[in-house]
């Protein structure tokens, strides 16, 4: 089992001149197939930038990303975008669903999007693996916030993806929604073999991981593997700023 996602040497600034800011300072790091890693870090640290250029949304100024062999820092936009579709599924905080549709019809938007067939089992067994089996016909908007997120990661893993790259997965959760979730993202990996990134502040849901990589200043500045929510704990008091007052959720 070798690496799906590879980041070597990687730059990253936003901004101009005496506003420019570096997100990713000379970062590398290596995610094995079919693992569950959570990237942690302060507020500022380069998370969501890491997750947005090992996707391919949105380019480095200088390094190498690899997608299973893949460089995406060479890929045209338009090849770019067809990766994503075939080999990627994203997870956000905000669900990111489309109201007019069901949930349903929002499972089956990645398939319609690529021009494949719809399996109307297959939709049928993604909706039961998210235990929304009695639901395909409701929109958004009658579903309470963690049945939407659950459509959000069953459209996610319609294609069968690689990776799934979760940002903040269950920010807008209560705690046991949030457990619901992150046991299926666990699930994918250890019953699938996919691949999941999740880049999280609470040391709860960092705890579903296999292994947690944490960042400062656009650096990666340790590890932990099979953690427990204290250890997270600990290691990102560490990393805060005295008086921070940060605390998991």
């Amino acid at each position: 089992m070798g690496d799906i996602v590879s980041l070597t040497g990687v730059h990253k600034a936003y901004g101009r001149h005496g506003n420019r800011v570096t997100a990713l300072d000379g970062l590398s790091l290596s995610f094995l197939a079919g693992t569950f890693t959570a990237v942690m870090g302060p507020s500022g640290s380069g998370k969501s930038t890491l997750l947005q250029c090992a996707a391919g949304l949105d380019r480095v100024d200088a390094g190498q990303v690899l997608l299973d062999g893949a460089p995406l820092h060479e890929c045209s936009e338009r090849a770019l975008t067809v990766l994503r579709r075939e080999q990627l599924g994203f997870i956000f905080q905000s669900f990111n669903l489309i109201p007019a549709l069901t949930a349903r019809r929002n499972i089956e938007l990645p398939l319609r999007l690529a021009g494949r067939g719809i399996d109307a089992a297959a939709i049928d067994r993604g909706l039961a693996d998210v235990g929304l089996a009695e639901r395909g016909g409701h929109r958004p908007a009658e579903l309470s916030g963690g049945q939407q997120q659950r459509v959000a990661i069953a459209r996610a893993l319609v294609t069968r993806p690689k990776v799934i790259f979760a940002d903040e997965p269950t920010g807008a959760l209560d705690s046991h929604t949030a457990r619901g979730v992150l046991a299926l993202l666990r699930g994918v990996v250890e019953q699938h073999g996919q691949t999941v990134i999740m880049v999280t502040h609470d040391p709860v849901a960092a705890s579903y991981s296999q292994r947690v990589v944490f960042l400062a200043d656009g650096k990666v500045i340790g590890e932990l593997a099979e953690p427990t929510a204290e250890a997270v704990a600990l290691r990102m008091a560490a990393l805060e700023p005295a008086g921070s007052g940060a605390k998991p959720c």
